[in-house]
């Protein structure tokens, strides 16, 4: 349980001067610590740690092992796009969506502690990849649950603060944990408690780590933040789950009768959040590759990207709730296909232009994410949190192949690395363009 007076930063502070709920301090820092939390999957399993690890020449040849993680997560993807808005409306409908939240986290804990299994042999490939492929469903899943639960320790006076601040957490969060792994495990050759990298083993206990940090870090919310309860309202019958996709269909072709430009959005938004992806997927390897950052160097700059990142995210929120979701959208995509323009033209500057106009770039990586999700947040009315947050989820995976696509093809084109900048700001340019003729101003859908 946390502290309802525990000292908690301004953000959520000045978030609950304007909230007339009986929404608290404790609640909001709850609700985030989820994110702080759950980057531990996000930046130790998937990006920085795990999958470079089972992606090494212990397990087999590199290219191919790549290709078969690459094909993992296609599966993954396709498992979410097909049952996250179901999952999310049946939360709905049943009433126990903090319920779901703590089962599909704790499986994401009970899969990454699974990790500590994978043994440095090709032996166990296919074990590491199941499990990154299973947490990656399962996370997303969690999160579908987490996103809707915005609803409820926010306002539409806040909603724009208590996101940012929630984004914020998660990547503080996965720098402060990614610190101690890499210090304390990975990078000495004798880490804490004896550990040492024979075997993947100090890869191995971090996972152990990880899980830990994700399972206490969790609890706060499911203690802090009440169940959802449908409204009488809103309130429908359960039905089986087969017969759940014909009620969706139906939800959604209500919502395209409806709230249109709610469509619209969800469009925009899958491509620009793709873009988004990209940014942070290919900035190690644009990092090492054409300004010649070493393995460390790229550790050290993900560190700074991070923490520029989540400040910036949580400092923007105010302006969020002040000038609405959709500018702050907009600026951040001009801002990063801006920056991402000087990073193109500029790159035999050396690593001096990747620092200032890299960093730069993060200073709108954040917002954009956070806005995102308040602008959809403030749409959807009570009850159908998760089956939309679950269309949200569903888009974005649905077009998660444009950014690694346009940078491939970029690259390959014109045979140098540098030119996949522009394969990535492209992705961004579309998502800006959809989202233009968006209204930001719409009925709710009902």
């Amino acid at each position: 349980m946390v502290d309802q007076n525990a000292s908690v930063p301004d953000v959520v502070t000045t978030a609950l001067a304007e909230d007339p709920t009986p929404a608290t301090r404790g609640r909001i820092f709850a609700w985030s610590l989820w994110d702080w939390g759950s980057a531990a999957f996000n930046a130790v399993v998937t990006t920085f740690v795990f999958t470079v690890y089972i992606t090494g020449s212990a397990f087999g040849d590199k290219d191919v092992i790549s290709a078969q993680l690459g094909w993992a997560l296609a599966i993954a993807g396709l498992l979410i796009a097909v049952l996250a808005p179901v999952t999310g409306q049946r939360s709905d409908t049943s009433g126990r969506r903090k319920f779901w939240l703590g089962v599909n986290t704790f499986i994401v804990v009970a899969i990454t502690a699974s990790m500590f299994f994978v043994q440095a042999s090709p032996d166990f490939l296919l074990l590491g990849l199941f499990l990154v492929a299973a947490g990656n469903v399962f996370f997303e899943f969690a999160g579908v649950n987490y996103n809707a639960m915005l609803a409820q320790v926010s306002t539409p006076a806040t909603v724009g603060k208590v996101s940012g601040f929630g984004w914020g957490m998660g990547y503080i969060g996965g720098i402060v944990l990614l610190l101690i792994v890499y210090f304390g495990f990975i990078q000495p050759d004798v880490g804490l408690f004896g550990v040492t990298s024979e075997n993947g083993l100090a890869v191995r206990v971090s996972m152990l780590i990880a899980a830990v940090w994700f399972g206490l870090f969790a609890l706060p919310v499911l203690f802090s933040v009440p169940e959802y309860r449908a409204p009488d309202a809103v309130r429908r019958e359960r039905v089986g789950f087969l017969r759940s996709y014909a009620v969706l269909a139906h939800d959604v072709a209500r919502l395209w009768r409806t709230s249109r430009h709610t469509v619209y959005f969800l469009l925009a938004s899958a491509v620009f959040r793709d873009g988004l992806a990209g940014v942070f997927t290919f900035g190690g390897v644009l990092a090492a590759s054409v300004f010649g950052f070493s393995a460390g160097e790229v550790i050290i700059f993900a560190i700074a990207a991070n923490v520029v990142a989540g400040v910036a995210t949580m400092a923007v929120g105010a302006l969020d709730d002040r000038l609405g979701a959709k500018p702050v959208i907009v600026t951040a995509l001009i801002g990063l296909v801006v920056c991402a323009t000087i990073v193109f033209f500029l790159h035999d500057g050396g690593q001096i232009v990747f620092w200032t106009a890299g960093l730069a770039l993060c200073l709108f990586v954040g917002p954009a994410q956070s806005a995102s999700r308040s602008f959809l947040a403030r749409l959807i009315p009570a009850g159908r949190e998760g089956e939309v947050f679950g269309l949200y989820a569903t888009t974005g995976r649905a077009v998660s192949f444009l950014a690694p696509t346009a940078f491939a093809v970029f690259v390959t084109i014109f045979g140098e690395t540098y030119w996949g900048i522009l394969g990535i700001m492209l992705v961004l340019l579309v998502g800006l363009l959809l989202l233009l003729p968006v209204k930001a101003k719409q009925e709710q859908i009902s």
